[in-house]
């Protein structure tokens, strides 16, 4: 077994209106307990981001968009993906890149 990152992008955020923002919580809540054991690192939204350039300049905004991850388990990243199919953030207009975290 291999863990997954999966990196959120885009989307659009969390609804303003509590009973909305509520029914988005429980998609992401069924997804993750779906996941069961795979499931490493529920992971976190991610906030405003800066960048570190090559040269030391830095600059606001991040340069790939990323507004969260998770953290799973799976035998391939073919698995991996399968996982991330469900994921609540494509019903909202977002995308999951699946990268293997790389043992050191």
């Amino acid at each position: 077994m291999a863990n997954y990152v999966f990196a959120y992008s885009g989307g659009n955020g969390i609804a303003a209106d509590p009973a909305e923002r509520e029914a988005q919580m429980a998609k992401w809540g069924q997804w993750m307990g779906g996941l069961g054991s795979a499931l490493v690192d529920g992971g976190a939204p991610t906030g405003p981001a800066k960048t570190v350039a090559p040269d030391g300049a830095v600059s606001d905004g991040g340069s790939r968009g990323l507004t969260g991850y998770t953290l799973v388990a799976a035998g391939t990243r073919d698995e991996a993906v399968e996982f991330a199919k469900g994921c609540p953030i494509l019903e909202n207009g977002g995308s999951v890149d699946v990268y293997e975290a790389l043992q050191m």
